[in-house]
C-alpha cells in the first residue's frame, strides 16, 4: 500500500478593500459592500472551488462574518473555520454553540491546523489582525485583493502595522465583477 501524502495548500488572504484601503466602514460598517457581494462571479466561485478552511479573528467572526448557520461566502462555502481567539466562548457567550472551532493559539499553530483540515485546499485568513500576525510570520502566500470603487475614508485598515512595511510581487491584476482585483505574494525577506 503507498503511502501517499496530500499536497499542501497555499494560505491566501483575499479580502475586500476600498480604494482608500479599508476593510470595513466605521463603527465597523460594511453596508459600502451592498450590491457589491456575489457569489455568481467566476472570481468568488473559483476561489469558493479551491477552499478547504478559514482562520477568522474573533472580533471580526462576532461583528460581520458569522451568520446563523455559520456558512461564509453567502453560503456557497461550508467547511472547517476556526477562530483565533484569546477568548474561547464559553457556556452563556452568544459565540458558544457557533459551528466553528475556537483556538486559542499562536496564529502560526492555527494556520497548520487550517491547513490539516483543508485537506490540500486553501485556507483563507479573515480579518484585519489575523491577517497582519500572519504576513507577520511570513505564512502568508498570496495576498488577494478585490478593489472596490468607492472612497471610505475611516473605518478598519486594510493593514496597519507601525514602523514597517511588507513589499510585494506583482502576480495578476484584472477588473471582474466591479472590482480592481490584484493578486500579489509578499516578497521573502532580504
Amino acid at each position: 500500500m503507498l503511502n501517499r501524502m496530500v499536497e499542501r495548500g497555499r494560505v491566501l488572504w483575499e479580502v475586500a478593500t476600498s480604494l482608500d484601503g479599508f476593510i470595513s466602514g466605521p463603527g465597523d460598517s460594511m453596508d459600502w459592500m451592498s450590491g457589491t457581494r456575489t457569489t455568481s462571479h467566476q472570481v468568488v466561485q473559483d476561489a469558493v472551488a479551491n477552499l478547504g478552511a478559514v482562520v477568522v479573528g474573533r472580533r471580526t467572526w462576532a461583528e460581520g462574518s458569522r451568520t446563523p448557520g455559520g456558512e461564509l461566502y453567502g453560503g456557497a462555502w461550508v467547511g472547517p473555520i476556526f477562530v483565533l481567539t484569546h477568548r474561547v466562548p464559553q457556556p452563556g457567550d452568544p459565540l458558544y454553540d457557533d459551528p466553528v472551532t475556537f483556538l486559542d493559539a499562536p496564529v502560526a499553530e492555527a494556520v497548520a491546523t487550517a491547513l490539516d483540515a483543508a485537506g490540500g485546499k486553501d485556507v483563507n485568513l479573515i480579518g484585519a489582525n489575523v491577517a497582519t500576525q500572519a504576513v507577520d510570520a511570513g505564512l502568508v502566500d498570496e495576498v488577494i485583493l478585490h478593489v472596490v470603487p468607492v472612497l471610505l475614508g475611516g473605518g478598519t485598515r486594510l493593514f496597519e502595522r507601525p514602523g514597517g512595511f511588507v513589499r510585494l510581487d506583482w502576480v495578476e491584476q484584472f477588473e471582474a465583477g466591479g472590482f480592481a482585483n490584484l493578486r500579489l505574494r509578499p516578497r521573502a525577506a532580504a
